[in-house]
C-alpha cells in the first residue's frame, strides 16, 4: 500500500481522536502527549511502510514542521494571556527569561563541554536549545482561554515564559552558529552578533509584532465602531494573523517567534471582554492540538527508528541533570523577594516542560551549519524531550490541583487579569 495513503490514515485517525482523548485522560494519570508519543512509537514499531521519522541529518523539513507548530502554539499562548504588559505584572516572567534562561544556557554549556567533550559552539547550541520553555506541551500548566476571568502566579508565570522564552533563546542559538561558523575567520563576528542578532533582530521582532497587532486589534474591534467597515467573525483569523506576523517580520529579518506572541498580546489587550477573542483562541487551539499529534507521532517514531542511537550514559546524566537540578536551581533566583508560596515556587521551578521549540531550535542551527555533534545533539535533546513529556505529564495535572486545594483551603482568591498581586 502507498505509504502516503498509510500516513494520511494514521494521522487522520489520531486527529479524529483529539475530539475525545483529551477529556478521556483527564480521569487518569496520563496526559495525552504521552498517550501520542506511545501510539507514534508503536505505529512506527509496527512493519507499515511510513516515511521515515528520524531527523538527523533530515534537518530541513523538521525545522519547517516544527518552526509551523511554535509561532501557532504563540498565538494561541499570546491570545490567551489576559495580563496586560507591565514591568510589575510581568516581573517573574520577566525573570525567568533573563536570570533563569541565561544560568541554564551557561550551566548546560559547561557541563557539555567539560563532560561530553563538545565544542565550545556545540555546547551553547545545546544550552540554547534545552533553555526555552515549550509552549506546544505545557498545556496543563498554562492560563485557561481568554473567557476564563482568572489567574493564578503559576500558571501566568509558565504561559507568559513559554511565550517569552522562545523569542528570546534565538540570539543565543545564532551565537553558536556564529561561533561555529565565523570565529576563526572573522575578527568581527562578536560585534556583528550583538548588534544584529541580539539587538536588531529582537527589536524588530517586538516593533513588527505589535504594529501588526495593533493594526490587526483596530480592523477587528475599532473600525466596524466608528464606520461601516464589517466586523471579523471568524476563528481563522487567528492563524492568518500568525502567519502575517511571522512572515512580515522574518522578511525585515527580525525574529518572528518574538513577533507572534507580541502580536497576540497585543490584539488581546484590545476590548479584552469582547468573545471574539475566545473564537480566535479556541480556533488556533484545534489547529495546535492536530499539528501537536502529527509530531509526537513523528517523534514516537523517531525513538523507534534510531533517535537515541548516539545517546551516551553521561549524556543520559546530563539530561537529568538539567531536568532536576539546573532548571530548579537556576529559576529560585527568579523567584527572590516575590510571595508566593513554598509550593507554587517549587511548581515554577519544576515545570520547565521541553519539548517541539527544542527540536525547532537544534534542526534550525544543524541546517546553517554541520556541527560534528549533531548525532549526539539529538540524541541528548531527544532524550530530555522524551523525559520531560513523560514526567511533566504524569506530575502536571495532580500537581496544579493540588495547588487549587491548597489556595482553597487558604481562602487565597485567584487574580483577575490586571490585579496587581502580592506577590509581584
Amino acid at each position: 500500500m502507498d505509504k502516503y495513503i498509510i500516513a494520511v490514515t494514521v494521522v487522520g485517525v489520531a486527529a479524529l481522536s483529539m475530539a475525545w482523548i483529551p477529556r478521556l485522560v483527564e480521569r487518569t494519570f496520563l496526559s495525552y502527549p504521552i498517550l501520542f508519543l506511545l501510539v507514534g512509537m508503536f505505529v512506527y514499531w509496527v512493519p507499515f511502510d511510513l516515511p521515515s521519522p528520524n531527523p538527523i541529518r533530515g534537518e530541513g523539513y523538521a525545522v519547517h514542521l516544527t518552526e509551523l507548530s511554535v509561532i501557532i502554539s504563540l498565538m494561541g499562548t499570546g491570545l490567551k494571556i489576559r495580563r496586560k504588559f507591565g514591568l510589575k505584572l510581568w516581573r517573574i516572567p520577566l525573570r525567568l527569561v533573563s536570570i533563569t534562561m541565561l544560568l541554564s544556557i551557561g550551566a548546560l554549556a559547561l557541563l557539555s563541554w567539560s563532560v561530553l567533550g563538545f565544542s565550545v559552539a556545540a555546547a551553547i547550541l545545546l544550552g540554547a536549545v534545552l533553555a526555552p520553555t515549550d509552549p506546544v506541551l505545557a498545556e496543563q500548566v498554562q492560563v485557561g482561554p481568554p473567557d476564563d476571568e482568572e489567574e493564578d502566579v503559576v500558571r501566568f508565570s509558565l504561559t507568559s515564559e513559554a511565550g517569552l522564552n522562545d523569542g528570546s533563546a534565538f540570539p543565543f542559538t545564532w551565537l553558536a552558529v556564529m561561533l561555529a561558523v565565523s570565529a576563526g575567520s572573522n575578527p568581527d563576528w562578536f560585534a556583528e552578533w550583538v548588534i544584529r542578532d541580539l539587538v536588531y533582530r529582537t527589536i524588530a521582532g517586538i516593533a513588527m509584532g505589535y504594529a501588526i497587532g495593533w493594526a490587526l486589534a483596530f480592523l477587528i474591534f475599532r473600525l466596524p465602531k466608528i464606520s461601516n467597515f464589517p466586523r471579523a467573525n471568524e476563528g481563522f483569523l487567528a492563524l492568518s494573523a500568525t502567519l502575517v506576523s511571522y512572515g512580515l517580520t522574518e522578511f525585515v529579518h527580525g525574529y518572528g517567534f518574538i513577533a507572534v506572541f507580541v502580536t497576540a498580546l497585543t490584539m488581546s489587550s484590545y476590548e479584552q471582554d469582547d468573545e471574539y477573542h475566545t473564537e480566535m483562541h479556541d480556533f488556533i487551539n484545534q489547529i495546535e492540538r492536530i499539528v501537536m499529534v502529527m509530531l509526537l507521532m513523528l517523534f514516537g517514531g523517531s525513538i523507534v527508528s534510531g533517535l537515541l542511537d548516539h545517546l551516551s550514559w553521561r549524556g543520559a546524566l546530563i539530561g537529568l541533570a538539567f531536568l532536576f537540578i539546573i532548571r530548579p536551581l537556576t529559576t529560585l533566583p527568579s523567584l527572590i523577594g516575590t510571595r508566593s508560596t513554598m509550593r507554587e515556587k517549587i511548581a515554577i521551578c519544576f515545570f520547565g516542560i521541553r519539548g517541539i521549540g527544542s527540536f525547532y531550535y537544534l534542526s534550525f542551527a544543524l541546517n546553517k551549519h554541520d556541527f560534528k555533534e549533531a548525532n549526539e545533539l539529538w540524541s541528548v535533546v531527544g532524550f530530555v524531550v522524551m523525559v520531560s513529556i513523560i514526567l511533566h505529564g504524569i506530575t502536571a495535572s495532580r500537581a496544579m490541583r493540588k495547588l487549587d486545594v491548597e489556595r482553597e483551603k487558604e481562602g487565597i482568591e485567584p487574580l483577575a487579569p490586571n490585579q496587581v498581586p502580592d506577590e509581584m
